[in-house]
């Protein structure tokens, strides 16, 4: 007898069913449908398969009886299985496909030292050799020579009624800035006046005394004495007139305001007055106005202590503006401060330009100075070049299957495509043509 004959004979042995009609109890069949007197919700027994006969076998009282409970653990546990080995099937990698395999990055104990399982997805490039001259790039600012900064003041004291001119414009040489109104003006035409009558009468007596001295009727000290009156009366009217153009006005023109001209052709860079405002004299008061003459201006450099040997007095810089990358200005060294920053260790170098136009005061600029000898430096891909915490790193091999993290100096870019290494490196040394690639499978 086979498995499943035995299990529908099994099954046939076990369908007997009891049903209840009020006290009565009535078999009924498990196979046929049901008879009068059984219970009506009878269900047909589902044939189930013959591999959980043995699996559902309880002997209780000599008597064999269904385990439904035990059947459902065994189809849940048989159904996980086979998910799991479906799964574990599909995570394998396929060969076929072609992909490249998964680089693995070992660590070792160094942490510039790294190996990977496959070496030959980062190409390699030589470092060849560039002979140039040795540089020094700082940093630097545009600022007036103050040599060519003339300040606008005025020594009448008032008030302002009028302004023609204001902070950045640019004005020529005797243009009107300002007018003031002013009492000091008021008093020096008046001793002016004064004077010149004065000098009138000192001249008619001087004049009297004469034709008297000359007839015998005065002694010849009576002649001196208005001689010097005169005299006086003269100097007088000299110094009145002289006030009156300190003031900045003429003689010939009274009145009681003052006007201010532009002393020289400039920009004005500074304005401490406005309409209305008073004008002190030039007991610390602040200047009304401040030109400055931007044909020329001057760079100021920071150059630290290590770097100044590189710098001399009279040699010539090339600036470069960052506003205009395009424009390389050059300029001269005029002087090298005699004083040290003592925090940041950096000396002052100022350097003289002639200013085409563009240059403002504030403006950053690059300065670069020459050597004087010729030396020999690296150079690599610019790509071979990794920027990490503001420094500069290239990947060399380490024997097997290893690459190791040199840190570099960088100088510079080369076109198309290639990096100046100042030091790290020398030529003919070979470096990973892209470390940024090495350096994301190394951080992953």
């Amino acid at each position: 007898m086979n498995a499943k004959s035995s299990f529908t004979a099994e099954t046939r042995r076990r369908g007997e069913l009891v049903g209840q009609v009020g006290n009565q109890r009535t078999e009924c069949n498990p196979v046929q449908p049901p008879e009068v007197g059984c219970r009506q919700d009878w269900r047909p027994t589902p044939p189930a398969p013959w591999f959980f006969d043995r699996f559902a076998r309880i002997k209780t009282d000599h008597k064999q009886r269904w385990s439904v409970p035990l059947v459902t653990a065994a189809i849940l546990l048989i159904s996980v299985c086979a998910l799991l080995l479906g799964c574990g099937a599909k995570s394998q990698t396929d060969p076929a496909a072609g992909a490249p395999p998964a680089t693995e990055v070992e660590k070792e104990g160094d942490a510039s030292l790294v190996k990977v399982d496959h070496p030959e997805q980062f190409p390699m490039a030589t470092a060849t050799r560039r002979d140039s001259v040795a540089e020094l790039a700082v940093t630097g600012v545009v600022s007036a020579d103050v040599s060519r900064n003339v300040p606008v003041i005025s020594l009448a004291s008032g008030r302002v009624v009028e302004i023609h001119a204001r902070l950045g414009d640019q004005v020529a040489k005797g243009q009107l800035l300002m007018v003031v109104q002013s009492a000091d003006i008021s008093g020096a035409f008046s001793d002016y006046r004064k004077a010149v009558a004065d000098e009138k009468l000192a001249n008619a007596q001087l004049g009297r005394s004469q034709l008297l001295f000359d007839h015998g009727a005065i002694a010849q000290k009576d002649l001196e004495v208005a001689q010097d009156t005169e005299d006086k009366a003269r100097v007088d009217v000299e110094t009145a007139a002289e006030h009156i153009r300190v003031l900045g006005s003429v003689v010939d023109h009274p009145t009681g305001v003052v006007d201010i001209f532009a002393p020289v052709s400039g920009i004005i860079i500074e304005q401490n007055v406005t309409a209305a405002a008073g004008v002190k004299t030039l007991d610390n008061s602040p200047n009304l106005f401040t030109i400055a003459d931007l044909s020329q201006v001057w760079i100021l450099c920071d150059v630290y202590e290590n770097d100044l040997a590189g710098v001399r007095n009279g040699e010539y810089a090339d600036i470069h503006v960052n506003a205009y990358p395009d424009r390389v200005l050059r300029g001269r060294i005029d002087n090298i401060g005699p004083i040290m920053d003592p925090n940041m260790r950096t000396a002052k170098v100022r350097i003289e330009v002639e200013n085409p136009g563009f240059l403002r005061f504030g403006m950053f600029v690059t300065a670069t100075f020459h050597g004087q000898k010729s030396e020999n430096h690296a150079l690599v891909p610019a790509n071979a070049v990794l920027h990490l915490h503001d420094r500069d790193w290239v990947y060399t091999p380490a024997g097997d299957h290893g690459f190791r993290r040199v840190e570099v100096v960088a100088g510079a870019m080369v076109p198309p495509d290639q990096q100046e290494i100042i030091s790290g490196i020398k030529p003919g040394d070979r470096v990973v043509s892209n470390a940024l690639v090495l350096q994301n499978s190394v951080e992953q």
